[in-house]
């Protein structure tokens, strides 16, 4: 079952959203052959050499609408040219389809049932649908589909229609046009503003990443940029006074060693500070990462005990984690941070739903990182789906091992 769904579960929300919008506009075309084009001819009577053309016409214009929507939403995406050519021939061949239908309703005026206004009505406001979204500004729609109905009422009348039934094409032309050209063009509007958000949210992931990184490096420098110019400067002075044979080249490589040691417990410093955790900022920091994201995040602190650095900064760490992956992987709505005694244990808990049916691409080493983080305190990790299309992350820090390391917290506790 899962290879059956595969297809639509294992898309991004803008990607379903294209899908979707897509096939509504090929279904116009199925629409516009079957109900407009078959059924009404049809509800004619005895078919006729007539009929046959005008059937064949509706197929064409059916086929083109569905080739010209689909270039057109490429171009609304940026990912191809504006199907001028495209659009140009649809036009065309919708003015040719309306003029040969209205001919052939003036010839069968009072001979029974008559196909041609269904077919006229069809193929035209279907016609201006498709060639809405090839408008740079849909605000042309109201200047097209106006004077659409308007030509339309006119070459009507100029056939030798009546009045009466020249102003009924141009008043049902002008409705459903203005129908089928909002509900398109608002379907292409829709369709790129949720990509935009899509990729507005996937940048803002990335940006947080790179400051991140920034910030890390900027912290590096400001360490270790002034130790290394003086560990260059006192190696040139050691050298030239090693050359003149001063005692002094001593006494400065000792100061060179002193300094490099002092580096590296600098640096030693920095790194534990990044690698080191505190539950409270990343259980803040996810909150607010989520929901910038469009995520509804709702962290749910049940066990508010004092929690020693170590395991902060465990669950720190799998709170980060599980929010990187919520960020990455899926199509999350909603997620939970719980955070709650399991008996004499406790558990952190993040679950999310959007959950994919079968993970995407190779496993990553990021779970493996924090079984390993945890195993140090004796915890454990489950990580996998659960009902209703959920993914929970579920870390466990036993009794034992956290009465051990609370043992260690001085009367002045970090609260969690």
């Amino acid at each position: 079952m899962s290879k059956l769904t595969g297809w639509w579960s294992g898309r991004g929300s803008a990607a379903k959203v294209e899908l979707y919008t897509r096939w509504s506009f090929h279904s116009f075309a199925l629409i516009e052959v079957t109900a407009i084009g078959l059924g009404a001819l049809a509800g004619a009577g005895q078919p006729t050499p007539a009929d046959a053309v005008a059937g064949l016409m509706v197929l064409a214009h059916a086929g083109l609408c569905a080739f010209v929507s689909s270039r057109a939403l490429d171009w609304v995406l940026d990912r191809a040219e504006r199907p001028m050519r495209g659009a140009l021939a649809l036009a065309v061949l919708t003015a040719a389809a309306a003029v040969y239908f209205l001919v052939l309703h003036a010839s069968r005026a009072g001979d029974g049932p008559n196909p041609a206004p269904t077919l006229v009505s069809g193929v035209v406001t279907f016609g201006l649908g498709t060639l809405t979204l090839c408008l740079r500004r849909m605000r042309l729609m109201l200047y097209v589909v106006p004077g659409a109905a308007l030509a339309g009422g006119l070459a009507a009348f100029g056939v030798g229609l009546p009045l009466p039934d020249a102003l009924g094409y141009t008043i049902g032309l002008l409705f459903g046009g203005t129908l089928i050209a909002f509900t398109c063009g608002f379907s292409a509007w829709l369709l790129k503003a949720v990509w935009e958000l899509d990729r507005s949210r996937e940048l803002g992931a990335r940006l947080a990443v790179a400051e991140e990184r920034l910030r890390f490096g900027r912290d590096l420098h400001d360490v270790m940029g002034r130790n290394l110019a003086v560990i260059a400067l006192k190696s040139e002075l050691a050298v030239q006074l090693a050359r003149r044979g001063r005692p002094e080249a001593v006494e400065q490589m000792v100061e060179v060693q002193r300094i490099a040691q002092e580096s590296q417990r600098e640096v030693r410093d920095v790194v534990r500070g990044y690698r080191e955790a505190d539950l409270t900022v990343e259980l803040d920091g996810a909150r607010g990462v989520l929901q910038a994201a469009g995520i509804a995040c709702r962290v749910e602190l049940r066990d508010r005990r004092e929690l020693p650095a170590p395991v902060q900064s465990a669950l720190g760490w799998v709170v980060r984690e599980g929010t990187t992956n919520v960020l990455r992987h899926g199509d999350a709505r909603n997620c939970v941070i719980r955070l709650a005694a399991d008996g004499d244990d406790l558990a952190l808990v993040i679950e999310n739903d959007g959950a994919p049916g079968e993970p995407a691409g190779a496993p990553g080493s990021g779970l493996a990182g924090l079984r390993e983080r945890l195993s140090v305190l004796g915890g454990t990790l489950e990580a996998g789906t659960v009902a209703g299309g959920r993914f929970r992350l579920r870390a466990v820090v036993p009794a034992r091992e956290l009465q051990a390391e609370m043992a260690k917290i001085p009367e002045q506790g970090v609260r969690a």
